[in-house]
């Protein structure tokens, strides 16, 4: 579903991605690991269309979406659910998914309220808060709108960004059980997730992104039993 192939990605004259190719095939979860600062999320934020490569190709059902704007990355069906939630905290849950249906691709797929009933039923308690600010919902809560807000656009593809970022355990377990429960469903997921041992074992393929760079792939079970990874990355 989604190609990226020797990707290289600059800020300034600091390189932040050297020639990073992954492969998403739909109706995968794909982790993509590594250390804070490694460039996850220079990648996620490439392939959203927010920052611009150098060099290099990413492929959505073999379209070139390089250079496109991120609205119209999205439009195509490539959702994202930022680190940090991103949620728009003047406004209320409502207004939150309302917006994230205004995607052509969303009005034309599904009506709104159809995907509404869908975010309501998959999270009850953003149904009980509907009117309630954004900004007054707890972190879970918060995650759940951001999630929430994603569906609305009727995406094919979702972009996790460390979702389980500043959230309590138990959490933290509701959310990756989200992410799974969509899989199951159909959805194709890359995930960025500091939770590396929770990641790698509910995803299909995982890749290892250190310095800019992928230095190992292969499939979540194998990356969990490698010594490298281990000790690197689980403390084992």
């Amino acid at each position: 579903m989604l190609t990226v192939d020797k990707l290289d990605l600059y800020y300034g004259d600091a390189q932040a991605l050297s020639e990073v190719s992954i492969e998403v095939p739909q109706g995968q979860i794909v982790s993509i690991i590594g250390a804070n600062g490694a460039g996850k999320s220079s990648l996620i934020r490439a392939i959203a269309g927010i920052e611009a490569c150098r060099s290099g190709s990413i492929r959505f059902r073999d379209r070139s979406i390089n250079g496109l704007e991120s609205h119209a990355i999205c439009n195509l069906g490539i959702g994202q659910v930022a680190e940090g939630r991103q949620v728009f905290p003047s406004l209320t849950v409502l207004e939150n998914l309302e917006v994230g249906a205004m995607l052509p691709r969303a009005r034309a797929r599904a009506g709104a309220r159809r995907q509404l009933d869908d975010v309501f039923a998959m999270f009850p308690t953003l149904a009980e808060r509907r009117s309630q600010f954004a900004g007054t919902l707890s972190g879970g809560e918060q995650q759940m709108l951001a999630i929430g807000r994603c569906l609305m656009g009727a995406p094919e593809l979702i972009m996790f960004d460390e979702p389980s970022l500043g959230l309590a355990p138990l959490v933290v377990q509701e959310v990756l059980h989200t992410i799974r429960s969509l899989n199951q469903h159909g959805m194709t997921i890359l995930l960025v997730e500091q939770n590396v041992a929770v990641s790698l074992k509910i995803s299909q393929r995982a890749y290892v992104l250190e310095n800019g760079r992928i230095v190992m792939s292969g499939s979540g079970e194998e990356l969990l039993h490698n010594d490298r990874v281990r000790q690197a990355y689980l403390g084992l």
